[in-house]
């Protein structure tokens, strides 16, 4: 795929930042590309902390949400929790169940099955709540769509509590719809006064029990133990990691650490008092095999969070939900170890789907625009996470489709690019799906198997696509010799952590640099480690992934001349520590 690179041009007083908040002019001009520019959140970022984070009464409906709860609770009425099978729902159950325990409610809860009953609250799980006697139905990250769904729950007499952040629909004349209920708390409404739009199910959750838990010290410290669940979803769920956000998500993850350490005996001057984490979070990290590391926002997307899906992809997210809750150390372990295992299986599954799929591209529709793939004997649950390879593989909007049931109706999930509108690409050809749904860059569908092949051609007649529109656009920072480059300020840089959605790793651009010294390493020959050196300056260490036989050659076919892009890190081995740069991209 190809990459074109973008400089950030943003103006603002880089040097007058720097010497008001103590920083150097390149964190300035990073800060300032993530749009952080107002005194407030300059100091939210940079120093913010538990008691910065926003009025959880200004949620719209949570006061009647406290209420109805608090009431419950004294009259001794059952309560159902209704969570989703993604680890954001999973999260904001096991926050809410907990909270609810704490305060010696009447709860159980339920999770709707990913293959058998869809997403979100439904109409079995409504009968069997009156079957079983529920007083109270209390949704979590999910509720706020469900129209007939709770029109038929309030018929039935129950009493309704939405917690949700998905969006609000609207009428013609755009006033908001919301489902029959007694309380609807979702940041998106229109008449919210929220500060922020984007807090995920969990935080949601985790902000409804911060009211339940608020009378004293000790119900405030049950509140501090589900911090990492709200930051695990966050990440998770793919939320900005500006604001609000990374404020739970750091001090979540100090949380997560912090209660590592306390379970070792291990402790550091950078404790900060949380609680110990719950067992069953302690023995899913074991099982992963990072007990030892200091846990990142990476480890949680990339390695714990798959773990967590995986249950609801390939069984039922109840044994995510279990572990959590699990207070037996060998249950804990026994069931972190099944999660594990399952998220092996689906890693073998989802390579084998890319494998297969790679190959019908490249054989059937090289010229294709907008991919799409029929996977038939592919896990329905996994077809996006393979469209998401897809589209990272060829650079192009990709949907795989999977199984086709008794009927000849098959589904399928799509990824796209910035330059394709998956949604609106759908909408034009909805004379043909059974159903459809999603965003720009994601969306879902159902369509009859016979006509497959039709969506594909007419996804590529109407797309507009050109192939110059498929280029992945990288955006820089700022264009900074490597010479600039300290262990000061790489561990500036490290401050501003951590990094995902909306709140990038600083990456940076050096031209005419020679590259030498170049080594192939890995057993998978992934691996390029080289030396970059500016004219007359001392040479630093670099480091790059990737097909490291085809890009050294690419490099010695230029005589070593190139151009980077780069992030700058601290690379630490048998005890010595260097400057080592991260290479994204090569010229």
């Amino acid at each position: 795929m190809e990459k074109s690179w973008y400089i950030h041009t943003k103006r603002a007083d880089f040097r007058g930042i720097a010497e008001r908040y103590g920083i150097d002019p390149v964190t300035a001009r990073v800060l300032r590309n993530r749009d952080i520019t107002d005194d407030e959140s300059l100091r939210l970022f940079l120093y913010g902390g538990i008691d910065d984070l926003f009025d959880a009464g200004k949620l719209p409906d949570i006061g009647a949400a406290v209420a109805l709860i608090r009431k419950g609770i004294s009259e001794g009425l059952s309560i159902r929790i209704v969570g989703d099978y993604d680890i954001d729902g999973v999260c904001a159950a096991f926050i809410i169940y907990s909270c609810l325990r704490m305060l010696s409610a009447k709860v159980d809860y339920v999770i709707p099955e990913r293959i058998r009953d869809g997403y979100g609250i439904n109409h079995r799980i409504i009968e069997e709540a009156v079957s079983d006697g529920v007083d109270l139905i209390l949704t979590v990250d999910n509720g706020i769509a469900a129209f007939e769904e709770l029109k038929l729950a309030k018929e039935k007499g129950l009493s309704i509590i939405i917690t949700d952040h998905h969006d609000i629909r609207t009428d013609d004349e755009g006033r908001e719809l919301i489902p029959e209920c007694d309380a609807a708390v979702d940041p998106k409404r229109l008449s919210s006064e929220y500060e922020t739009r984007d807090i995920c199910g969990a935080v949601v959750a985790w902000k409804l029990a911060e009211l339940l838990l608020s009378d004293d010290e000790q119900l405030r410290m049950g509140w501090l133990r589900l911090l990492p669940f709200a930051a695990i979803a966050t990440v998770g769920d793919v939320m900005p990691l500006t604001g609000e956000n990374r404020i739970i998500v750091k001090e979540g993850l100090k949380a997560i650490n912090s209660g590592l350490r306390k379970a070792s005996e291990k402790k550091t001057d950078n404790d900060m008092g949380y609680p110990e984490i719950p067992i069953g979070l302690k023995e899913l990290i074991k099982a992963c095999g990072i007990e030892d590391k200091e846990i990142t926002a990476y480890h949680v997307g990339f390695i714990i969070g798959p773990c967590i899906n995986a249950s609801g992809r390939l069984e039922t997210a109840l044994g995510a939900l279990e572990l959590f809750l699990s207070e037996d150390e060998e249950e804990a372990r026994r069931l972190a170890w099944h999660l594990k295992d399952l998220n092996e299986e689906r890693k073998a599954m989802t390579e084998r789907g890319v494998e297969e799929a790679i190959r019908a591209v490249e054989r059937d529709f090289p010229e294709d625009l907008v991919i799409v793939v029929e996977l038939p004997w592919l896990h329905e649950s996994l077809a996006g996470i393979v469209a998401g390879r897809l589209r990272e593989h060829f650079g192009k909007p990709a949907f795989v489709i999977t199984a086709t049931d008794t009927e000849g109706i098959s589904k399928g999930s799509g990824r796209s690019v910035e330059s394709y509108h998956m949604f609106e690409g759908l909408q034009r050809e909805q004379d043909i799906l059974l159903r459809f749904g999603g965003h720009p860059m994601a969306a879902g569908l159902s369509i009859r198997t016979a006509d497959i092949a039709e969506l594909r051609l007419r996804l590529n007649a109407d797309c507009g696509l050109r192939p110059e529109d498929l280029c992945e656009k990288i955006w820089i920072d700022a264009p900074m010799p490597i010479s600039y480059v300290t262990e000061g300020l790489i561990t500036e840089l490290s401050g501003l952590a951590p990094f995902g959605n909306g709140n990038p790793r600083p990456l940076f651009a050096e031209k005419d640099l020679m590259a030498y010294d170049l080594r192939i390493l890995g057993k998978n020959k992934n691996v390029l480690r080289f030396s970059l050196r500016e004219k007359g300056r001392t040479p630093m260490n670099a480091i790059m992934f990737g097909d490291a036989e085809e890009l050294k050659r690419k490099i010695e076919d230029r005589d070593g001349s190139v151009s980077v892009l780069y992030s700058p890190q601290i690379n630490e081995y048998n005890g010595r520590r260097e400057i080592q740069l991260s290479v994204l991209d090569i010229r």
